[in-house]
């Protein structure tokens, strides 16, 4: 059985419209889409407690737990899902407190299902790109802060180039490789790169290969073999050559200085 690669949840304590709004979804995903529906706020927040939602489409007015009150309790959760409400034209002031709490869209009944096709697409890539930043921050951060630098300030291709660098970084990695991932010809994207980063490609490999080799360093007992090679070293004289030049002492001697410092954990 394939994995489905999104989940979307329905909420509304209207059978007609939840009904109407999944099978309106069902055949617009064709398959690609996980869709899933709660009568009450309660369920739905138990749903999303269990599992991962990638969209929420929920009723503002819900009997015992509003939509309001499921979207609030969303808000410190690191899986919060893109937000979209339904209302009708007397619960605009519900709307409002919604789209302040991080809904991205609304839809007053009746829903035209055109409208909800669209605002579920929107919805659906506004999520993607908020993964997509998040990634790039958990992966590149080491380096783009040493940098003092934001994801914000790069254009999609150098996103995807890092993500793609730091994903493969055990492997031999080149520019042209890097470039074609993010569709450009190597001669354009090797000047968008060093543009936007302030690095050049070679430069900020380097860089991210000494930041992984040292975070493994820290919080691995790998051996120094194994460390060069999953930060993509070919051998490991070769690694330790070019960490010494990097970092003044070799990968065990910084392993040994770093691990006695107070606050460091072993």
């Amino acid at each position: 059985m394939s994995v489905l690669s999104k989940t979307i949840l329905i909420v509304d304590d209207e059978q007609r419209t939840r009904q109407g709004i999944h099978q309106t979804l069902e055949q617009w995903a064709a398959g690609k889409y996980r869709i899933v529906t709660s009568a009450n706020g309660l369920e739905a927040l138990h749903m999303l407690r269990a599992e991962t939602v990638h969209l929420l489409i929920t009723d503002v007015r819900l009997p015992e737990f509003s939509g309001l009150d499921l979207i609030r309790s969303l808000e410190r959760d690191s899986r919060r899902p893109a937000i979209i409400v339904i209302s009708g034209f007397a619960e605009f002031d519900y709307v409002q407190q919604a789209l302040r709490l991080g809904a991205v869209n609304y839809l007053l009944k009746p829903i035209d299902k055109q409208e909800l096709l669209k605002a579920v697409d929107e919805a659906l890539r506004l999520e993607e790109e908020r993964q997509r930043y998040e990634k790039l921050e958990k992966i590149a951060d080491p380096v783009l802060l040493e940098l003092d630098l934001q994801a914000a300030t790069f254009s999609d291709p150098v996103q995807r180039a890092f993500i793609y660098m730091a994903e493969h970084l055990h492997e031999s990695i080149t520019m042209a490789q890097t470039a074609a991932h993010s569709h450009l010809n190597a001669s354009y994207f090797s000047v968008l790169f060093k543009e936007q980063s302030g690095l050049s490609f070679t430069e900020y490999l380097h860089r991210l290969r000494m930041q992984r080799a040292k975070e493994l360093l820290l919080h691995t007992r790998w051996t120094i073999a194994q460390i060069g090679e999953r930060s993509g070293y070919r051998t490991d004289k070769y690694f330790i050559k070019v960490f010494k030049a990097s970092e003044g002492v070799s990968p065990s001697r910084y392993r040994q200085q770093m691990r006695k410092e107070p606050g460091n954990i072993d």
